[in-house]
Order: C-alpha cells, then structure tokens, then sequence
C-alpha cells in the first residue's frame, strides 16, 4: 500500500471572511463567520456543486453543466501588498478582487499544488483546486477606487501567480474570522 507521505506542513490564520451575494457583482462582502456546506459557502454566488461552463473551461461549449472546482476564492495578505506595492498603490482589497477568504501565513499561495488540502481548527477543509488567474473585473473595480483606468491592465499583468488559489469543500462546517489553519503538502 501506498501511503502519502507528508513533506511540510504550512500554518496560518483567516483574516477575513467574504460573500458576494450579489448576482451581479463579483465584489464581496466581510462577515464574521459563513457556513460551508459541499457546495462552498453559503449564500455566496460561486456557490454550487456544479456550475455553467465559461471562459476559464474552454474544452467544453459555453453553458455546459460542468462540477464547480471554484466554489471558494482564497487570497493572502502577503499576496495582495506585494500587488499593491507593484501597482503603486496603498491597498488592494480582497472584496475588490470577488475573494472569499483572506488568509494570513501564506505568501505565494498561488504556487502551492493542486490537491493540497487546508485544514481549519474549526473543522472545514477545502482542497485547492488551481491557481486563480487575474482577470480584467478586479482590476477595472481597483482602477474604478482609484481613479486611474491603467490600473485594469497593470493589474491582469502584475497579478500573476500573485492571484490566490480556488477551492472546493472536502469537509463542511463553520469558518469564523481569525481562524487558524494548517495546510500539509504530500508528496
């Protein structure tokens, strides 16, 4: 039998928790706590167990039924400065990017690899799915706050691998602000 084998165990703490629940803009909003349930967070509009095929899924036509492996946003704090601090800005917002969780602990989140799972003290675990791409939406809602269009692209550019990961729920349960978390990468 084959056992994983643990290579290192990462650990850090949420540092804020969001929704979008409005069905038209991606932008979240902060709670304190949010229920997970196998379709991601609820009440959130990325919520479901499966979603409509789009840009991101091109193998398959527009609209098709397909499993929803983005059921939850991640960001890290360390992430989103070091954005700001290319974009010459003072501060990227997680909402401002449609994030459902920011996360501290955990610079260069986007490189960690699929299938790593992050365990909460509270019990929920989510499993990365991939890496989040930047897309021109958060960076037209930042060029928007500040004022300055150039931002869009800046953003798309200077985002990349930078972006956070997206999730899908492995256990459900409740996720509170300033929970702490492991993440345990196998080989």
């Amino acid at each position: 039998m084959n056992i994983p084998i643990e290579k290192y165990t990462l650990n850090g703490k949420i540092t804020g928790l969001y929704l979008g629940e409005d069905p038209i803009s991606f932008v979240t909003q902060r709670k304190q706590q949010v229920t997970v349930n196998f379709a991601g967070l609820e009440g959130d509009k990325h919520a479901g167990i499966t979603l409509l095929s789009g840009g991101r899924t091109p193998r398959y036509p527009r609209g098709t039924e397909i499993r929803n492996d983005r059921q939850v946003s991640i960001v890290s704090v360390e992430d989103l400065e070091t954005i700001a601090g290319l974009m010459n800005v003072p501060e990227i917002k997680p909402e401002w990017l449609g994030a459902n969780l920011l996360i501290e602990g955990i610079p260069g989140l986007g490189k960690l690899p699929p299938s790593t799972r992050i365990y909460f003290a509270g019990g929920v675990t989510l499993t990365i799915t991939a890496e989040n791409h930047p897309c021109a939406g958060p960076g037209k809602v930042i060029g928007d706050h500040f004022g300055n269009p150039g931002l869009e692209t800046q953003f798309t550019r200077v985002a990349m691998h930078k972006r956070g990961v997206v999730a899908m729920v492995e256990k459900p349960g409740i996720l509170t602000d300033d929970e702490d978390f492991q993440i345990i990468i196998i080989e």
